[in-house]
């Protein structure tokens, strides 16, 4: 019989031989996944016994995580901004730099506009409303994509993080006009898919094999979405109001000049951690 710091230990060597950099932390999760605890349950019961089968499951999602399947896929679960997110294949999984936008996002509304009406444009997991409507309780958010299975998702991650009384999910297209009676917001964040099209082959095996497609290709020059969303969806910005975009690496200026040409004020960006120019913003 082996305890569950036994069988951690081998599943972290085994991601340690394969060159997974988060070996340490991905061992704990692939672990308590397989056990049905958390990572705090984990943490308390290492040095008690285990059983076979949970050995032989901590085997196979460690040999999932060797073939190049991302963590968050195997455990169905992701952290966003300090909040638990369920995660699928049927959405990306939130990165690091996308929490720039929640960040963005409270600098312009704390202490100005509390109870702002936020529209998610290009929800996928719901990730940017869900942090948003917990770190300013006063506000009301619409989550919009074009996928239903990614919005079965979305509500999932409102309704566990106790947002539901104030967000609400709908389907549309952001390359179209919006539906009729959405109504008028004080922010519209976006983060769209933006990886040019021909780029989509080059990206890492773990995104390019695992993470949908559709949520990652933005046209030919990865301008698509961002060209639509300020034609179709900029009226729906009350005067005064906000449009927050995530961009991809050197897309700033072509994002910020297109914001200008729509008639945005005050635009202006932010930098992420790697020095990339990652979040643009303008004022209606």
């Amino acid at each position: 019989m082996k305890t569950y710091n036994d069988i951690y230990l081998q599943a972290r060597n085994a991601l340690r031989e394969h060159d997974i950099e988060g070996y340490n932390l991905e061992a704990r999760l692939l672990v308590a996944t397989a056990a049905g605890k958390t990572t705090q349950e984990l943490l308390r019961d290492l040095s008690l016994y285990t059983t076979p089968d949970v050995a032989a499951r901590v085997e196979e999602l460690t040999e999932r995580r060797i073939n190049g399947e991302p963590v968050a896929y195997i455990t169905g679960a992701w952290e966003f901004y300090g909040l638990p997110m369920i995660i699928t294949t049927d959405v990306l999984i939130p990165r690091m730099d996308t929490e720039l936008l929640v960040d963005a996002a409270k600098e312009l509304l704390n202490g100005r506009k509390m109870d702002a009406r936020i529209l998610d444009l290009c929800c996928g997991s719901g990730c940017i409303a869900c942090a948003v409507g917990h770190e300013l309780p006063a506000t009301r958010l619409v989550a919009v994509d074009i996928s239903a299975s990614a919005l079965d998702i979305c509500r999932r991650n409102i309704a566990a993080n106790r947002l539901s009384s104030r967000a609400i999910c709908m389907q549309a297209d952001a390359t179209a006009s919006p539906p009729m009676s959405m109504g008028q917001f004080d922010m519209i964040i976006s983060n769209p898919p933006y990886i040019p099209t021909a780029e989509l082959k080059k990206l890492d095996r773990s995104v390019r094999d695992f993470e949908p497609a559709w949520a990652l290709d933005g046209g030919k020059d990865g301008m698509k979405f961002y060209k639509s969303i300020i034609k179709y969806w900029k009226a729906l910005i009350r005067p005064g109001g906000y449009l927050l975009f995530e961009v991809g690496e050197g897309q700033a200026d072509a994002v910020k000049e297109m914001m200008l040409t729509g008639g945005f004020r005050s635009v202006g960006s932010k930098f992420d951690t790697l020095g990339v120019e990652r979040v643009i913003m303008g004022k209606m």
